[in-house]
């Protein structure tokens, strides 16, 4: 056994852990968390506008 063969084992235990990876991240299980991280810079606005609300309220008094 020479470097050769420890590269390529180490190649293929990469490759199975990206795979790994990949199929964990894009399942079914995930859908909820995936879609709720996908909107999470719309959530954002929504908290800007309140804090602006909030701010032009506190100005006025």
């Amino acid at each position: 056994m020479d470097i050769n063969d420890v590269r390529g084992i180490h190649t293929l235990l990469v490759l199975i852990a990206f795979i790994g990876i990949c199929w964990w991240a894009y399942s079914a299980h995930r859908k909820k968390s995936n879609d709720e991280a996908a909107h999470l810079p719309f959530d954002d606005e929504e908290i800007d506008q309140r804090t602006q609300q909030k701010d032009k309220t506190e100005n006025k008094e």
